[in-house]
């Protein structure tokens, strides 16, 4: 069997979602693929069902009384609580806190593997956004080994259920969209990979 990480479509959907849940939307990052799903036909280029795609593609493209800018502050900054915080930690964690346990495992994994990956800001490595970001230069630098690991460990355990939460409390026709998008994709994948993925408790 290939490795799922090997397809050059992992590392393209592992990278804009990543970067549409980490990045702004009006980012040098983020802003040409906003544009992209708001404007173009580009289901085509993604590796799932047309029929599911085709709904994802109207909602993208549906207005909204909220500007993009103003769902991404409220959903991924605050000042108000973030009603689905994009850390890792913030589920696995009984406290429900940021740099958990959770987090050091991961800074672990990432010392004893040799990987350094830079935070556009200072927060912890474990944000769904950057952890996909991580995923995609995993595979697009042959670590494959390494990105099941990172996926399987360290992502899956706890993005179901990010994103059930997130997609809940978008309100925001795009961002909707992104969380859903964000979960049939991240299902596929788990469906294909090589390795179990990890059990642990959720406290939120």
């Amino acid at each position: 069997m290939t490795d799922f990480t090997q397809r050059d479509d992992f590392s393209l959907t592992a990278r804009v979602l990543g970067a549409l849940f980490y990045f702004t939307p009006d980012s040098a990052e983020a802003a040409p693929l906003v544009s992209a799903l708001t404007t173009e036909d580009w289901q085509a280029q993604w590796p799932l069902e047309q029929e599911t795609l085709s709904t994802l593609a109207g909602m993208f493209k549906a207005s909204s009384d909220e500007s993009l800018s103003g769902a991404f502050q409220r959903l991924f900054v605050g000042p108000y609580a973030l009603p689905a915080p994009p850390w890792g930690s913030v589920w696995l964690d009984r406290e429900n806190v940021l740099f958990g346990e959770s987090t050091l495992a991961l800074r672990q994994w990432m010392r004893e593997n040799g990987i350094h990956f830079e935070m556009q800001q200072n927060e912890p490595e474990d944000h769904f956004g950057s952890l996909l970001l991580m995923a995609a230069w995993l595979a697009e630098t042959g670590r494959h080994q390494e990105c099941e690991q990172l996926l399987a460990w360290h992502l899956f355990p706890w993005s179901s259920r990010f994103l059930e939460v997130f997609i809940e409390n978008a309100d925001h026709p795009f961002y909707q969209a992104l969380g859903e998008l964000a979960r049939y994709t991240l299902a596929q994948w788990q469906s294909q990979l090589l390795i179990p993925v990890a059990v642990k408790p959720l406290f939120r």
